[in-house]
């Protein structure tokens, strides 16, 4: 299996197909096989680097680095290492890394597609939940995700994809959740007029973790930004339904 080490930390990824780069960043817990639905349609044009970023998946999970800053330096020196110049595709907390990226080291990215993300925890009142949140994992982890996933879902997905997502979070690092008190007080909109590169927000019509009208919100804010909305997905809506989202991915990098 390939794997990179990147500033004292061994991660793995996968690389396939040749063409324009897409690099695929999954969300908080998860790891790079998110996105295997959509691979065979990407990979027909485009060279599709999918990662599991530090705590995830098959990469290590080190104590320190679990920062928005650190796991966003990670991935710019993935991007330098395998010498390629992508679309920075982000799912979730993953689409916050991308967003960091066209921020702070925007000569490395061709563009930026957020897709459910970013979240800006003080001005949607979900600072106090976010908190609460971390506590319970504390106090029972494996029960806490068990209730708190399905609602990433909209109601096609699978209960199979639920359990599925369960088990790849149960199986991540416990330091992963330093993650969720540095997002109470995240918020990249007063910076994003000053964004370079183009920017995507592809968004379910059903997420109630990040409603719809943050990404609108972020749009706004973004010279040339738009929202895509794929109708009846919820969090995760690539993997809900792949082919809508590829499909819409295509479109935007095209």
């Amino acid at each position: 299996m390939p794997h990179l080490e990147v500033r004292g930390t061994r991660l793995h990824y996968e690389d396939a197909g040749a063409g324009p780069a897409l690099l695929l960043l999954h969300g908080w817990g998860t790891s790079g096989r998110v996105w295997q639905s959509c691979l065979p349609g990407l990979v027909r044009d485009h060279r599709v680097v999918t990662l599991d970023w530090r705590g995830c998946g098959r990469s290590d999970r080190p104590a320190e680095g679990n920062t928005i800053d650190g796991i966003t330096a990670d991935v710019a020196a993935v991007i330098e290492a395998l010498e390629i110049h992508p679309t920075v595709v982000g799912s979730s907390i993953g689409g916050v890394f991308a967003t960091e990226l066209g921020l702070t080291r925007p000569e490395l990215v061709e563009s930026v597609v957020a897709v459910d993300s970013p979240g800006y925890w003080p001005a949607t009142g979900m600072r106090e939940k976010v908190l609460e949140l971390r506590e319970q994992l504390v106090d029972d982890r494996f029960g806490t995700m068990a209730g708190w996933v399905p609602g990433w879902f909209g109601p096609r997905a699978a209960p199979a994809l639920v359990d599925w997502t369960v088990r790849q979070l149960v199986d991540a690092s416990v330091y992963l959740d330093e993650l969720f008190t540095e997002a109470t007080t995240y918020d990249p909109r007063p910076r994003l007029e000053g964004l370079t590169v183009p920017i995507a927000y592809l968004h379910g019509e059903l997420d109630a973790q990040i409603p719809l009208e943050v990404p609108r919100a972020c749009a706004a804010r973004t010279p040339g930004a738009r929202v895509h909305v794929l109708a009846g997905c919820g969090h995760l809506p690539h993997q809900e339904d792949p082919r809508a989202f590829t499909a819409a991915l295509r479109t935007i990098a095209a």
